[in-house]
């Protein structure tokens, strides 16, 4: 869809508006987690914030310099414009949800905490990695909104940057939990209830 003026506007005013709320929110919540003892490499969390900010990028930037970019997938169509707005804000309140149920057992990076506990209930009851899928699906509908071919490039991107970061956190979880997380990711799916 070529976005109209009106939905313009609200795509380039509340949508930030919701990624920033949410941000802040993620900020606040940083300052009370437990003590790290393992560490994923710099190098690591350095390719992932790249990869994050080439896909911010992409749904933000008006002007980016290959106009292929900017080729609508589908006609204009109000409703998915909604329907994507919707999910964004859904999304973002499921990864909501999941941070606070993680509370002080929250990091940016892949980490051990020390007392580290493993958190099976509220959103981690449904998925193994709630907040990957609460980003991913605010991704999701943000692309949705959006409707241009450089929306599913975006949420491609936060997609494979977040599934290395899940390998490596499940290898990590594994190691310090041993056969309750094996039981637990048996049962529990790792991204979408049921499937994935």
């Amino acid at each position: 869809m070529q976005l109209e003026n009106n939905m313009l506007w609200f795509y380039e005013s509340i949508f930030p508006a919701l990624w920033i709320g949410f941000l802040l929110y993620w900020q606040i919540k940083a300052a009370n987690t437990k003590m790290t003892t393992r560490f994923e490499s710099a190098g690591s969390r350095i390719v992932r914030s790249v990869v994050f900010l080439i896909a911010i990028a992409l749904l933000s930037l008006p002007h980016i310099p290959l106009p292929w970019l900017y080729r609508p997938i589908a006609p204009y169509s109000l409703w998915m414009f909604w329907l994507g707005a919707a999910i964004t804000a859904a999304g973002l309140l499921f990864a909501i949800w999941a941070r606070h149920d993680l509370g002080a057992n929250w990091s940016r990076s892949v980490t051990i905490k020390q007392d580290h506990q493993l958190i099976t209930s509220g959103p981690y009851a449904l998925v193994r990695h709630p907040i990957y899928t609460g980003i991913l699906t605010g991704f999701l509908g943000t692309a949705l909104a959006l409707d241009q071919i450089r929306g599913p490039i975006a949420f491609l991107l936060v997609f494979a940057a977040l599934w290395y970061k899940l390998r490596m956190e499940e290898h990590w979880m594994r190691g310090q939990f041993g056969d309750a997380y094996a039981a637990y990711s048996r049962r529990v799916a790792a991204l979408v209830p049921f499937i994935l």
